[in-house]
C-alpha cells in the first residue's frame, strides 16, 4: 500500500498528492510516469509523476477529476493508501544544453512539464515557462515552476490571471524577441498541436508529451498507439514524448473524441 502523505486542492476538480513510494522515487526521471490503482478492481489509471524526494521517499502526483475512477481517487485524503502504484514507466526525457528553452503548460499538463522545467534548467539552459488556462484557477505550480524559470509568462483565455489570450500567443511574442532553440508543449492535444504548427513555421525542435491518451501503461491495450512519421507508436512504451513536427494530431484527436 502507498501511503498518501499530503494533499492539496488546486481547484475544485484538480488535486496533488504526495504519496509515499520510495523506489519510485530514487529512481524516477523527468517524464517517467507510474499506474496507479484504488481498490481491488479499481480501473488503471496513468498519471506522470509531478515530482519526487528521494530522501522522503516520495512521489508527487496531479490528478484531475474526470470520471468515476479519478473522482474515487480525488476522494482520499491524507492517511488513505493507494492499492497499487506502478513504475516508473515511459522513456525518460531527454534533457541536454541547448541554450533557450520554452516549456509550454496548459491545464494539468503543467504537472508533467514540472520536472522537465527543472532539469532543462539544471542543464544549464535560459528557461521560459508559458503557463495556460481557461481561467485563473485552473493555474496550477505557478510557484513551482518559477525557481527553475528565468521567465513564467501566464496565458488565459479570460484575462482572469496574466494575459489574455492562448499559448500561442505569448510563444510567439517570445519567438519574436530572442531565439528559441527548444519548445516543449504538454497540455491538451489541441493546444500541442497549434503549438507544433507554428514552431513548424519557425523551424523550432518541439517536443509533445501524448499522456493523455494512455490506458494500460504497457503496450497490452493498444489504445494509446499513434502515428509518428507515418508509423505506429504506442504512446506507453515508445513514448510518452515524440517529436512534434512528425504527430499525426488530427488521428490522435479523433481517437481521443471516442473517449467521450
Amino acid at each position: 500500500m502507498f501511503k498518501i502523505i499530503d494533499k492539496e486542492h488546486f481547484s475544485e476538480h484538480v488535486v496533488k498528492f504526495e504519496v509515499e513510494a520510495p523506489e519510485i522515487a530514487r529512481s524516477r526521471r523527468p517524464g517517467h510516469f507510474v499506474i496507479v490503482r484504488v481498490g481491488d478492481g479499481g480501473e488503471r489509471i496513468p498519471l506522470t509523476i509531478a515530482a519526487s524526494d528521494s530522501v522522503r521517499g516520495t512521489i508527487t502526483l496531479v490528478v484531475q477529476e474526470v470520471g468515476v475512477s479519478t473522482r474515487k481517487i480525488c476522494a482520499l485524503n491524507v492517511g488513505d493508501c493507494f492499492t497499487d502504484i506502478v513504475g516508473p514507466l515511459g522513456q525518460a526525457t531527454h534533457i541536454g544544453k541547448v541554450g533557450t528553452v520554452v516549456c509550454c503548460g496548459g491545464g494539468v499538463g503543467v504537472a508533467p512539464l514540472l520536472p522537465i522545467v527543472r532539469a532543462m534548467k539544471e542543464a544549464g539552459n535560459r528557461v521560459v515557462t508559458i503557463l495556460a488556462a481557461r481561467t485563473a484557477e485552473l493555474v496550477i505550480l505557478r510557484d513551482q515552476v518559477a525557481p527553475y524559470s528565468d521567465e513564467v509568462i501566464v496565458m488565459t483565455d479570460d484575462g482572469s490571471l496574466g494575459r489574455r489570450g492562448l499559448v500561442t500567443e505569448g510563444l510567439e511574442d517570445v519567438i519574436n524577441r530572442e531565439k528559441v532553440d527548444q519548445v516543449v508543449a504538454i497540455g491538451p492535444a489541441v493546444m500541442m498541436k497549434f503549438v507544433a504548427k507554428l514552431t513548424k513555421k519557425y523551424d523550432i525542435p518541439t517536443m509533445v508529451s501524448l499522456n493523455t491518451i494512455m490506458v494500460d501503461g504497457t503496450g497490452m491495450c493498444g489504445a494509446c498507439r499513434v502515428t509518428v512519421d507515418g508509423k505506429t507508436r504506442f504512446v506507453c512504451i515508445d513514448g510518452p514524448e515524440f517529436d512534434a513536427h512528425k504527430v499525426d494530431f488530427d488521428e490522435m484527436i479523433m481517437r481521443l473524441r471516442s473517449y467521450n
